[in-house]
């Protein structure tokens, strides 16, 4: 069923048997229960993937990456109760030393009952799927930037109406430093997701717990489909469940598919792994069957650009993540 979204200033009112407007603002009722959920802004989202996109390829090292931690930093802690940077190095496939941070934004962090929120912010030092420049470093606005889009907006909205848990958006760094199939340098296991890599041995809280975690990885091609990837399936089953169902349940069946894929070498797979069962997470991101990599279309090519991101995929993504979380 696909719902009629009529809102006011920040709120919807659905209900699982009609929708109706209210002068005021609009609330979600289950079990005669009313539960104010924010309506997600997709054009906010879009502004701060085009921000992030304006600063150019964020490769750690770089000037420009210096200068997007900065803003996202500044940005998310106009939000969020307390911000940590969690600097550290990360050592590469090609034995570089680069300085890196997590950042962290916490909304009542009091609070036991917790979930996480993730994506990656860095972007892609060569674009190792395209047929020229393979060299050169990428703009990731799908890669990188959507993620973090997407969660910018539900911190702004948690600053506005917050949840009844705690929630922990970290953004991770130097997730796309991988080692490419055609290095010429030895293998190197587990090249990919070092800031994930070093919350998971390092948490920004000792012994750190969350209900569940769910991480947002190319979360705005246009007309994207998400399926269900293994070590989603195998680590979070429940969580898959939860947040496909309620997308499903939004309208959103041309996005959520229940169809299972293969496993993915992402943050979560890290997270799910080296935090001992402490957070079990899933993973959202688009899988395309009609590209060899069945990745988004453009992955780690030049062509991952604003020109590329969907605003309506935004909307699904965060509407859906908005409802999960304001039903706990």
């Amino acid at each position: 069923m696909i719902f009629n979204y009529k809102c006011l200033k920040y709120y919807l009112f659905i209900s699982l048997i009609s929708c109706n407007l209210n002068r005021d603002q609009d609330t979600i009722k289950n079990n005669q229960n009313s539960i104010m959920i924010p309506v997600f802004n997709q054009d906010s989202a879009y502004k701060n993937i085009s921000d992030q996109v304006n600063f150019g390829p964020r490769v750690p090292g770089s000037e420009e990456h210096y200068k997007c931690k900065n803003y996202i930093s500044k940005k998310l802690s106009n939000y969020c109760d307390t911000l940590i940077l969690q600097d550290f190095e990360a050592v590469t496939f090609d034995n570089k030393i680069l300085n890196s941070t997590n950042i962290i934004g916490s909304f009542s962090p009091n609070k036991a009952k917790r979930i996480l929120l993730c994506a990656h912010w860095d972007t892609r030092p060569f674009a190792d799927q395209d047929s020229i420049n393979k060299n050169k470093p990428i703009i990731g606005a799908n890669d990188g930037a959507s993620g973090v889009g997407v969660l910018m907006e539900i911190a702004r909205q948690f600053s506005i109406l917050k949840p009844k848990i705690g929630v922990d958006i970290i953004f991770f760094d130097v997730e796309d430093y991988g080692q490419p199939d055609d290095s010429d340098l030895p293998r190197v296991d587990n090249s990919y997701c070092l800031g994930s890599q070093y919350w998971s041995n390092n948490p920004h809280k000792r012994n750190y717990f969350a209900k569940y975690g769910i991480l947002l990885d190319m979360v705005g091609g246009e007309k994207a489909v998400f399926t269900q990837e293994l070590a989603s399936v195998e680590f979070a089953p429940k969580v898959l469940s939860k947040v496909w169902l309620t997308g499903i349940q939004l309208g959103f069946n041309d996005y959520f598919s229940f169809e299972k894929t293969g496993l993915i070498v992402d943050d979560h797979l890290y997270i799910n792994n080296l935090s001992k069962g402490r957070v079990p997470t899933i993973n959202i991101i688009e899988h395309d069957k009609k590209t060899k990599s069945k990745f988004y279309k453009h992955w780690h090519t030049h062509n991952d650009n604003i020109e590329n991101i969907d605003r309506q995929t935004l909307k699904v993504v965060g509407q859906t993540l908005l409802h999960v979380i304001y039903n706990e």
